[in-house]
């Protein structure tokens, strides 16, 4: 018979000691290369924000200058009245403003109401419905102009307001987005309310929508600048300039002049553009940190 062996305790691996300071070493080592790695990536986001300053602020004939150089010999103001001349900025900044945050109010209501049916109302053919709103996702939206453009002409929609924001108050991406941040809030919260008699409305308003404003605040933002930087919507519903928004409005001023492009204008009026926009996205983007920060479901 073979001897029968019993097992025996092994031998605890010896445990390296390292130095605290190594560990701080490496910790700011990290973080210096983090740092680093966002300087680098601000840099090349910013890069071209400042060739459109430093082109605003320059004379015609340096802009065209060979060999081409960064920074001006003679920095000038000419451009920007050359802007106000061209194009009548103040109209086409109301425009923009207006479109944009009524788009960016209907687009949170309506999108918000499809999203809560979506993840929270149970019914028969969700699902379907979802697949079949998620499916149109792919339908390019250049091929809706025309089917569009028809339909306002005929509502004599076309030059107004209403004709700029109505069709784009609502879309499939945002109402996907809001239903997986409504998904991820706990069922019981709205079926708690539901036996306390609450109605559907009150429980989107007051128990959904305060658990997902990182999920607004993004939507929100994401709306705004995609409908103040857009141009081709705009220019094919409007038919003059004083109708169009601003970044549409800018598209006047690339014409030719003895065929020469005025750049300096050009970087001038996209520089107006955009001025606004840096300082909403600042704002909202601090609100929307905060909005991350402080949209825990606490019990």
């Amino acid at each position: 018979m073979s001897a029968i062996t019993f097992p025996t305790k092994s031998t605890p691996r010896p445990v390296r000691w390292r130095p605290s300071g190594s560990i701080h070493r490496s910790t700011a080592a990290g973080r210096l290369s983090a740092f680093l790695l966002a300087t680098v990536a601000a840099v090349v986001c910013a890069f071209p924000l400042l060739i459109i300053v430093i082109t605003a602020f320059s004379p015609q004939s340096e802009v065209l200058s060979y060999p081409p150089q960064l920074l001006p010999n003679d920095w000038t103001l000419d451009n920007f009245p050359g802007v106000f001349e061209r194009i009548p900025v103040g109209t086409q900044l109301w425009n923009t403003i207006q479109m944009s945050v009524i788009v960016t109010a209907l687009s949170l209501l309506l999108n918000s109401l499809a999203a809560y049916a979506l993840a929270c109302i149970d019914f028969k053919g969700r699902g379907l419905i979802l697949g079949i709103l998620v499916a149109t996702i792919m339908i390019p939206f250049q091929s809706l102009l025309i089917p569009l453009y028809t339909m306002l002409s005929d509502l004599g929609w076309i030059g107004t307001m209403i004709g700029l924001t109505i069709p784009r108050a609502s879309d499939v991406a945002g109402i996907f987005l809001l239903r997986q941040f409504f998904v991820s809030i706990p069922r019981d919260l709205d079926n708690a309310a539901r036996i306390d008699g609450a109605s559907e409305f009150r429980i989107y308003w007051n128990i959904v929508l305060p658990n997902a404003k990182a999920g607004l605040l993004t939507l929100g933002m994401f709306n705004f600048i995609g409908n103040w930087n857009d141009m081709i919507w705009p220019m094919t519903m409007t038919n003059s300039a004083e109708d169009r928004t601003l970044t549409a409005g800018l598209a006047l001023l690339n014409g030719t002049e003895q065929g020469i492009i005025p750049y300096g204008v050009s970087m001038a009026g996209a520089l107006i553009s955009v001025l606004p926009l840096i300082v909403v996205f600042a704002v909202v983007q601090r609100r929307f940190i905060e909005g991350v920060a402080s949209s825990g479901i606490k019990g």
